[in-house]
């Protein structure tokens, strides 16, 4: 919830007012070029690739490695798939490895600018000595697999159903989401046919380091992140970003489902690690001051959840009821769909810890008004 944020996730996003100061960025106002590197730590290399969206860039990174005595690369998400990212990997290839193989490749989760390029990646580096494999929570790959097969989550006849009974049901609207029937596949072709599974607590050995899992929930399926102690660095992906708030949302594979909650419990985990971790997030910079950043979320969101219930106190609301409030800006129809999934999310948190109930008209729209109780958000 913002003004500003990534596509293919949200509606764009802004600064969380008043709350970034707390936070440092080591590296300054230094940023890699793409098709080329920045190293941030002894092994960890940066590498920034262009987007087509309101959100124009995620970070990717380079883990050196070595795997069956081969010496070489983890790779860390991949970008979408593009001529232009693909060539900004082909000018890596050419001048970012010293050298050395690509040896593996993880996704931190299922969405198209972290897993868009892994069949391609894997495909050039396998050999029949070393295969290149995909590393990857089993949730996120089903998922990523259910996304190329179906419309389902990304747009189509279901996912406009579902904005309409939410409140959503401009005509115009409902049929730009119906006609979206192949927008996950545009940016993930294909996918690795198979896999090696990431799950939460699993320590991952990256060149003699120890890498931990970290399950996080309500943005992804199953998104993980990974945190080694030495030195203390954890590669966030999208679960902890430093200027923006990541898009929670709910969709019509669970239309139930409480995303926010999920969330805002992984975001308040992440609180076991040193408070000096230098967080290598999948957009912005590089940054420590993670327990600050944590208390900046969660703020954030408490209040959002806040205006949420005092406008169903007035009176029953929708999701579509609720984007005036909780996005003050203009939206198009492509930021409308995220906003309306981070709406949904923010009605079913308070509904789901009894502080709303909802009741269906006789239109087909769900609408959420206030219960007797009024406990904490």
């Amino acid at each position: 919830m913002s003004d500003q944020k990534k596509s293919p996730r949200s509606p764009a996003l802004a600064p969380l007012p008043n709350q970034v100061e707390v936070l440092s960025y080591p590296l300054g106002e230094n940023l890699p070029a793409p098709g080329t590197c920045l190293e941030v730590a002894d092994g960890v290399r940066w590498l920034r690739m262009r987007l087509p969206f309101s959100l124009d860039h995620i970070n990717l990174w380079l883990l050196r490695d070595e795997i069956d005595g081969q010496a070489g690369w983890t790779v860390v998400d991949t970008g979408i798939a593009n001529e232009e990212t693909r060539q900004a990997w082909a000018q890596i290839f050419e001048h970012g490895l010293d050298g050395l193989p690509i040896l593996r490749l993880i996704v931190t989760h299922m969405h198209p600018d972290h897993i868009g390029n892994a069949h391609w990646l894997t495909q050039h580096w396998s050999t029949p000595e070393h295969p290149c494999r995909l590393w990857i929570s089993a949730t996120d790959f089903q998922s990523a697999r259910l996304g190329r097969q179906t419309s389902s989550g990304h747009g189509g006849e279901e996912a406009a159903a579902f904005f309409a009974s939410h409140g959503l049901v401009d005509p115009v609207s409902v049929d730009k989401i119906r006609q979206r029937g192949n927008y996950y596949v545009s940016m993930v072709p294909d996918l690795p046919t198979s896999y090696r599974r990431l799950m939460d607590g699993l320590e991952v050995d990256i060149d003699g380091r120890s890498w931990h899992c970290l399950a996080g929930y309500g943005h992804s399926p199953e998104h993980i992140a990974l945190y080694c102690d030495s030195p203390q660095i954890l590669i966030s992906g999208d679960m902890m970003l430093p200027r923006i708030s990541t898009n929670v949302s709910v969709t019509e594979l669970e239309p139930e489902g409480n995303a926010l909650a999920l969330f805002l419990e992984s975001i308040e985990r992440m609180r076991a690690l040193p408070a000096e971790t230098l967080v290598l997030p999948s957009h912005g910079k590089p940054f420590r001051g993670l327990h600050h950043r944590i208390d900046q979320l969660l703020s954030h969101h408490r209040d959002r959840l806040a205006e949420t219930r005092e406008a169903c106190l007035l009176r029953p609301s929708s999701a579509a009821d609720m984007l005036p409030i909780l996005f003050r800006r203009p939206l198009d129809l492509h930021q409308m769909t995220f906003a309306m999934g981070e709406a949904v999310a923010h009605l079913h948190a308070l509904w789901h810890a009894g502080d709303l109930q909802r009741t269906t008209g006789t239109d087909g729209v769900h609408r959420f008004s206030a219960t007797a109780r009024q406990g904490p958000v």
